[in-house]
């Protein structure tokens, strides 16, 4: 009778898959760590922790005195040069007017109009380099706008902002963090696995999530197992996907993992 009942019981352990329960961390995979990509002093802070931000909203400014000082004489190289274009112009159409006015009289050919043609030859050629020349100011003053605008800064997608590194008057430099964006909209579940339980974890399976704090409960699946063991605690790292649906739903929320396995 007791060897029955043994087994019944493995063939009842062998029918119904236990259940690996392990806890993680709700996380963020689109973080975005925000930067300058100038040197400059940080002008206006215009969102801070917490806040919520839209794509393209400005999050900091900065001024540069440098970058004024080269819009500023870029803008007067291009005046300069599309007032030398206007004055060649008006001066070709002056000498125009007088070949007009020697062909009425019927002196064309003679010394007048020879002296006129020479100096239409050279002002048409001082026009062609006032052209280039504005064509040279009007790039640098593209570039210079361009990089005034990058003295905007401002969010590549939207979400939350977690981390505020900087305040007005700090100087910041390329490289340096600002701040760190998160993305509230592509949330995955992070879990440590122990060495022993590895093999009871697989891509892709189905597990199921459960998130307390918000009374929320779903299936999910494992989209990654990272390969690398810490060596303190001889864990491995795992990453579930997750549809939150219309829940709100942050980083950071503590979320119990239901993994189905056989034994």
């Amino acid at each position: 009778m007791k060897r029955i009942i043994l087994l019944l019981t493995i063939s009842m352990h062998s029918l119904f898959p236990a259940n690996l329960l392990v806890t993680g961390t709700v996380v963020s995979d689109n973080q975005k760590m925000i930067g300058a990509r100038y040197m400059g002093y940080v002008k206006d802070i215009h969102f801070n922790i917490g806040d919520k931000v839209q794509r393209e909203d400005v999050l900091f400014t900065m001024e540069s005195a440098e970058f004024d000082i080269m819009q500023s004489q870029a803008d007067i190289a291009l005046e300069q040069a599309e007032l030398m274009v206007e004055l060649y112009r008006s001066r070709l159409d002056s000498i125009r007017k007088e070949q007009k006015s020697l062909r009425r009289r019927g002196l064309k050919g003679g010394t007048d109009w020879k002296e006129l043609e020479s100096m239409a030859q050279n002002i048409q050629a001082g026009l062609a380099a006032a052209r280039v020349m504005v064509k040279n100011s009007m790039e640098k003053a593209k570039q210079m706008a361009t990089i005034m605008d990058y003295l905007e800064v401002k969010a590549p997608n939207s979400g939350i902002i977690v981390q505020k590194q900087i305040r007005v008057g700090d100087l910041i430099v390329p490289g340096m963090l600002a701040m760190v964006l998160v993305d509230l909209e592509h949330l995955e579940v992070e879990a440590q696995v122990a060495e022993t339980d590895l093999l009871k974890v697989q891509k892709g399976q189905v597990v199921k999530i459960d998130i307390p704090s918000m009374k929320f409960r779903t299936t999910a699946m494992v989209k990654s197992i990272v390969p690398s063991a810490n060596p303190m605690t001889h864990t491995f790292t795992i990453r579930i996907a997750f549809d939150k649906k219309d829940k709100t739903i942050f980083p950071g929320m503590y979320v119990k993992i239901s993994v189905p396995y056989k034994e």
